[in-house]
């Protein structure tokens, strides 16, 4: 499975309200678009995408970002240690 495809479906990128704390908590981010930031750091030419499963890994910047590959809903965003 390529990128392409998550790139091209990044429109349909989203998360939940729950998804949204997650996501700040573990970034420890102050933004009021999470899903902004998350599109923007999976659209970055330096982000290396690949599927694992289910889920589309989208890691830059010492962040991992994962997707659902079905519905394309943002599970959870971590620091990589």
């Amino acid at each position: 499975m390529n990128k392409e495809v998550l790139l091209q479906n990044i429109n349909k990128v989203h998360t939940t309200e729950m998804g949204i704390d997650r996501i700040k908590k573990n970034l420890k981010i102050d933004t009021n678009n999470v899903v902004e930031f998350c599109k923007s750091k999976v659209l970055d030419s330096n982000c290396k995408i690949y599927k694992q499963g289910k889920n589309w890994y989208c890691e830059i910047d010492n962040i991992k970002i994962t997707i659902n590959s079905y519905s394309y809903t943002i599970i959870t965003a971590h620091v990589i240690k």
